[in-house]
C-alpha cells in the first residue's frame, strides 16, 4: 500500500508541475515498476472502487476469512484464501480497507486523468462539492474561499451539489403528494446514498418499487453542469468512496467523470502549495436550507416536510418518516418493513453513522460537522427550494417550465434501477 500511495504522490506532484508524462516514463524504466498500480492511477475507471495491492491471505478480527467482510459479497475468496474484488459489486463502502490487517487494500485514486483534463484549456472542469463540505478544510474555509482554491487548481468553477438536492427535494415532495394516497403507502429515501441504494436493489430488491426514481444531488448536478456546458468534465467531491462506485452505474454514467474525497481533495490542495483559507472570497449562495442540510441524519426527511408544507400545506395524509443511519441499523430497519413492522411512510437510509458527514473520508469528527452543517442550513436565505429563486431560474435554463415537469420519465433527475 505504502508503494501505491508513494506512486500516486509522486504522479500527482509532477502532473501539477506539467511532467506527468515525463514522470510516467521514468517510473516504468525502474526496478520495482509495477505495471498494475500504474494502471490503477492512470485509468481508474477499469478498477472497482476497492484495489488490492498486493497478496492477501488473512482473517479478520475474528479468525473469518475476509470474504465474510463485505456486507454486499463483493469479496470472494479462492480455495487458498487469495481474494478477488468484484468491479460490479463493490459498493465502495470501504469496510474491507479499514479491517484489512495487512493494508493491502485501498480506495481507487481518480485524480490522475483529472490533471490531464485540467491542464487542457480547451475543456471547462468542474468541481462538484456535497454538501457535507462546510468546514471540511478548516473553520476559517468559507464556501467563498475553497470556491477560490478550487480556481487556483485549474477548475473553472465550484458548484454546490446542495442546490440540486433543493431540486430533488422537490421532486421528492411532489412525488410523496402523487404516491401515498393511503395509510399502507410508503416511499423509500433517500435517493443521496449510494449504500443504501444498493442495499435494497441487491439485498431487500423486493422492496425497489417503493424506491422513488430519482438520481442523487450528485448526479442532478453533473448532469445538469453536462447540459449547460456541454464537453464539461465533471468532478464531485466528499466524504464517500462510495460515491466511485455509484458515478459508474450503468443509468447514471453519463453524469460524473471522476469522484474524489475529502481526504484527498486535502492532499491535493497540500501538493499544489493551496492554503484555502488563505484565497480570497468568492461568494456565490445558490441553496436553500433543504438542500444544505441533506448531509446529516434526517436531513432528507426535513427538507421533503418542510416541501411538501410549502406546496400542499392541506394535505390530508401528513408526512410520517423514520430514519436509520450506518448499514447494520439500515439493514434492521429494511427488515422490519418486510415484517410489517414499521408504520412510517416517508423511510430514510444512510449508510453511514451520521449520514454523509460521517462519511469514511470525512476530515473532522461527525459530530462536529453536523454542528457546521446545521448552522450553514439555518445562514440560507431562503428555507425550501420553492422559496428560492435560484432554482426556479435553473429548472428554466434546463428546460422544465413547472416544478411538476421533473416527475417526467425523460427527465435528466429521473434514473432507471432495472438498468444494469
Amino acid at each position: 500500500m505504502a508503494t501505491f500511495l508513494a506512486l500516486y504522490n509522486r504522479l500527482v506532484r509532477s502532473g501539477l508541475n506539467g511532467r506527468l508524462d515525463e514522470e510516467i516514463e521514468t517510473y516504468k524504466k525502474e526496478l520495482d515498476f509495477d505495471p498494475y498500480q500504474l494502471d490503477c492511477l492512470l485509468n481508474p475507471e477499469k478498477h472497482p472502487p476497492v484495489v488490492k495491492l498486493g497478496p492477501c491471505t488473512c482473517t479478520d478480527a475474528d479468525g473469518k476469512p475476509c470474504g465474510n467482510i463485505c456486507a454486499f459479497e463483493a469479496i470472494s475468496q479462492s480455495e487458498d484464501g487469495e481474494i478477488t474484488i468484484s468491479y460490479e459489486k463493490c459498493v465502495g463502502c470501504g469496510d474491507c480497507i479499514d479491517q484489512c490487517a495487512l493494508q493491502n487494500l485501498a480506495e481507487i485514486k481518480e485524480f490522475i486523468p483529472v490533471i490531464k483534463a485540467l491542464k487542457n484549456p480547451k475543456v471547462p472542469v468542474y468541481a462538484l462539492i456535497a454538501p457535507a463540505y462546510i468546514s471540511q478544510f478548516s473553520e476559517a474555509t468559507t464556501p467563498g474561499k475553497l470556491r477560490s482554491a478550487f480556481k487556483a487548481l485549474g477548475f473553472g468553477g465550484m458548484i454546490e451539489v446542495a442546490l440540486f438536492a433543493d431540486i430533488l427535494t422537490l421532486k421528492e415532495a411532489l412525488e410523496f403528494d402523487e404516491s401515498i394516497q393511503s395509510d399502507e403507502d410508503y416511499m423509500l429515501t433517500s435517493c443521496c446514498c449510494p449504500m443504501w441504494i444498493a442495499m435494497i436493489k441487491r439485498v431487500y430488491h423486493e422492496l425497489v418499487p417503493h424506491l422513488p426514481p430519482s438520481v442523487s444531488p450528485m448526479a442532478a448536478c453533473g448532469r445538469a453542469t453536462k447540459r449547460l456546458n456541454p464537453g464539461a468534465v465533471t468532478v464531485f467531491i466528499g466524504p464517500c468512496i462510495a460515491k466511485k462506485a455509484e458515478a459508474r452505474a450503468a443509468d447514471i454514467s453519463d453524469a460524473v467523470d471522476y469522484v474524489l474525497t475529502f481526504e484527498e481533495m486535502r492532499d491535493i490542495f497540500h501538493a499544489a502549495g493551496i492554503d484555502p483559507e488563505s484565497m480570497e472570497e468568492d461568494l456565490r449562495d445558490h441553496s436553500s436550507t433543504a438542500g444544505r442540510i441533506y448531509a446529516r441524519t434526517s436531513g432528507v426527511s426535513r427538507a421533503v416536510q418542510a416541501t411538501l408544507d410549502r406546496l400542499r400545506p392541506d394535505r390530508e395524509i401528513p408526512l410520517k418518516s423514520r430514519q436509520a443511519d450506518g448499514v447494520p441499523a439500515c439493514k434492521a430497519m429494511l427488515k422490519d418493513i418486510l415484517d410489517g413492522n414499521v408504520k412510517a411512510n416517508f423511510i430514510e437510509g444512510m449508510g453511514c453513522v451520521g449520514g454523509c458527514v460521517g462519511g469514511p473520508k470525512a476530515l473532522i469528527d461527525k459530530d462536529k460537522a453536523t454542528t457546521f452543517v446545521e448552522a450553514y442550513g439555518k445562514s440560507a436565505a431562503y428555507p425550501t427550494p420553492v422559496d428560492n429563486p435560484y432554482v426556479i431560474e435553473l429548472l428554466k435554463r434546463l428546460g422544465y417550465e413547472t416544478i411538476e415537469s421533473l416527475l417526467k420519465e425523460d427527465s435528466i433527475f429521473v434514473r432507471d434501477f432495472n438498468k444494469e
